[in-house]
């Protein structure tokens, strides 16, 4: 593969996840973050999140979510889900801390405020490098069957963007051709390192 990905959501649990999952079991070279500043999990109530620091190990979670209350978290999805990340990587990461990971080609996000987030960070870093980034952000629905349909849709326009002789030339056709078929919105912008 041509470029290097990064997938990030909110807590870097589900969505980013989700498609950093299946970029790396198709050989991309792919990361994924989240833009809070903790990890947020539904809990027994909409008022009682389960809240975990970035860092913090998805076994590590596991464990706790199974000790609180294994068939709640069974059922709604969150021991599965943790235990899939627990495959791809040790614990989530944080988008604002992950200056130590390199840059990054292209930059995925699944929600309108961390799109906002990540081009704001990228805008306020020091350009050292001076070397583009696309930033696209799809909208994807924060439960599990949203998120595994956004993750396919979001390998669609990787093979695109791949395949492509340079993304800064076709950005503007890939955008609208994936507009059209699948009937959703994309905001993209062009930032740098």
């Amino acid at each position: 593969m041509k470029f290097r990905y990064a997938m990030v959501c909110s807590s870097n649990q589900n969505r980013s996840m989700e498609a950093h999952s299946l970029l790396k079991r198709e050989g991309f070279e792919v990361s994924s973050y989240g833009t809070g500043a903790h990890v947020k999990l539904p809990g027994p109530s909409l008022r009682e999140p389960n809240v975990y620091d970035f860092g913090t190990p998805y076994k590590q979670m596991y464990e706790d979510l199974r000790r609180k209350d294994s068939e709640l978290y069974k059922r709604n999805g969150i021991l599965p889900m943790l235990k899939r990340n627990s495959t791809v990587k040790l614990a989530p990461q944080r988008w604002q801390d992950n200056a130590a990971d390199g840059s990054f080609d292209v930059v995925f996000t699944f929600e309108e405020k961390v799109f906002d987030i990540v081009v704001e960070d990228l805008h306020n870093r020091d350009h050292v490098l001076l070397k583009t980034v696309l930033v696209i952000n799809l909208e994807v629905k924060d439960n599990h069957e949203e998120a595994a349909i956004g993750a396919r849709l979001t390998l669609d326009l990787c093979q695109e963007i791949e395949a492509s002789e340079s993304w800064e030339d076709s950005i503007d056709d890939i955008v609208a051709n994936f507009e059209k078929q699948q009937r959703r919105k994309l905001l993209y912008s062009i930032s740098f390192y």
